[in-house]
């Protein structure tokens, strides 16, 4: 939305997005292996099972209990208590606000020392049961609308954005916290189950969350 108007300028923020994605991996992997990781050995054992004609209805209840039940427990887990407290801080004001506003003026000046604004950065955090709800929630506090708001075109979405502040600072710097940010309450709970480490799992939110806010911080200060 905000760099379409020039190919060029498009394609050297999404080759920047590619590069800093790739140098945070790099840099995450070698100072693990400089710090927590150093000494292990680290292997990678592939065992390829004897080819056997499908199972079809195997087959059928495997992906029913690990994608469909998955799904639905998370739902009641995580999803319908943050959906709940998204509309207790939506509806509920504290004079003439809404609590979600008043929530967000606090983490203002922490959301604009990193090229956001405190609307955006309580975004994300809500949007922990799933990131598909963050750009949703942004809307709802932008607009005061009490519920999760849509948008109808690119083009209406750009100018509430604008009209709300926006630069392509903002842009820049939503984009890289979007791609280095904590990870999903899905893919949290996933890595719990396969490492069994809360270490590993408070990890896992860590590292991203530092990298995003230190290039967040960094475009910021140079744009």
């Amino acid at each position: 939305m905000f760099f379409t108007g020039n190919s060029l300028l498009s394609a050297l923020v999404l080759l920047g997005f590619i590069a800093s994605s790739m140098a945070a991996t790099m840099l995450s992997s070698f100072t693990l292996t400089k710090t927590v990781l150093k000494g292990d050995a680290s292997s990678f054992v592939l065992e390829l099972p004897p080819y056997r004609k499908p199972q079809f209805f195997k087959i059928i209840w495997q992906t029913v209990k690990e994608k469909v039940f998955f799904v639905l427990l998370r739902a009641v887990a995580v999803a319908a208590p943050a959906g709940l407290i998204i509309w207790v801080l939506a509806n509920i004001k504290v004079g003439n606000a809404m609590l979600l506003n008043v929530i967000a003026d606090c983490l203002n000046p922490l959301g604009r020392f990193m090229g956001l604004d405190g609307v955006i950065l309580l975004a994300f955090i809500l949007g922990f049961p799933a990131n598909e709800i963050v750009i949703p929630i942004i809307l709802m506090t932008y607009l005061s609308t009490g519920e999760l708001s849509d948008y109808s075109s690119l083009e209406s979405l750009k100018s509430i954005l604008v009209d709300n502040g926006w630069t392509a600072t903002t842009a820049i710097c939503t984009c890289v916290f979007s791609m280095f940010h904590f990870p999903c309450s899905t893919t949290l709970l996933t890595i719990w189950k396969e490492t069994k480490s809360v270490k590993w799992t408070a990890m896992s939110v860590a590292v991203p969350l530092i990298l995003g806010f230190i290039v967040c911080v960094l475009i910021n200060m140079i744009f």
